[in-house]
This record gives structure tokens, sequence and C-alpha cells, in this order.
């Protein structure tokens, strides 16, 4: 069986939309993060805008939220837009959704984030002593 780490990075946001297919249909608002280190994905899930209440009592939904035809457009727009992020392995990527009320439309809004720690990288820079030396 292929790991995680060995499939490419389509695939693995492909499988992450799939395994949020559930809580995203029917769903109103919310971003979907997913968190990238080495081109693997290591975390992911929804945080789903808030849920209103007035008076102490929890506002029914009257909008039915995503449909599961517009959650597999977006799962295919969350692989499509894969396209966009450029040469950087760790971050996160946001994908904001809502559904326009009595519109019957959705839309997203896709924001990356690359990490980089200096740890990894910083002691290939350090300038070399060049036969210089402490005249004090």
């Amino acid at each position: 069986m292929m790991g995680l780490e060995e499939m490419p990075l389509a695939r693995q946001v492909d499988f992450v939309f799939r395994e949020l297919e559930e809580e995203l249909t029917h769903a109103m608002s919310g971003t979907v993060t997913i968190q990238i280190r080495n081109n693997t994905i290591g975390k992911f899930g929804i945080r789903h805008h808030p849920i209103e209440c007035r008076n102490g009592e929890l506002k029914s939904e009257q909008n039915p939220g995503l449909t599961t035809p517009q959650v597999r457009a977006f799962r295919q727009m969350a692989v499509d837009a894969l396209r966009m992020k450029r040469n950087w392995t760790h971050g996160e990527i946001m994908y904001d959704f809502a559904v326009r009320p009595n519109a019957g439309t959705w839309s997203a809004s896709i924001q990356y984030e690359s990490n980089y720690n200096t740890a990894n990288w910083l002691f290939r820079y350090q300038p070399k002593n060049r036969g210089l030396r402490d005249t004090n």
C-alpha cells in the first residue's frame, strides 16, 4: 500500500476533500485548512464560520448549504488550484468558501502560506573564514 508521503500533493488534496465531503455537505461557510510539510499533508480540517444564536437559541439553518455536486466541484477546484503553488514544500493552504443565500451559488477563495524553518538552512549560509585573523 502506498503511503501518503509517496502520493502526489494533488492526490493528497483530493483525498482530504473526499474525507471531508460529509462535513462539507450542507455547510454554509467556513475554511478548509491543509498543513503541508515536505509536500505531504500532515493535518487538515474545517473551521466552520460561527453558528448564530439569538436569546440563547440556536438559529435554525434555513439555507441548505453546499450540495453534493457543489462539494465535488469544490474538491476539483482545490486540486486544480495547486497549479498556482510555486516552489515551496512547507506551509498551509486555506480554502474559504460560502454559499450565497437564496441564490444557489457558492464561492471560494484560496490562500497559500509558505513556511521556512531557518534552523534547517542557516548553517549552510555561514560565511567562511577567509584567512582573516583576530588582531586583538
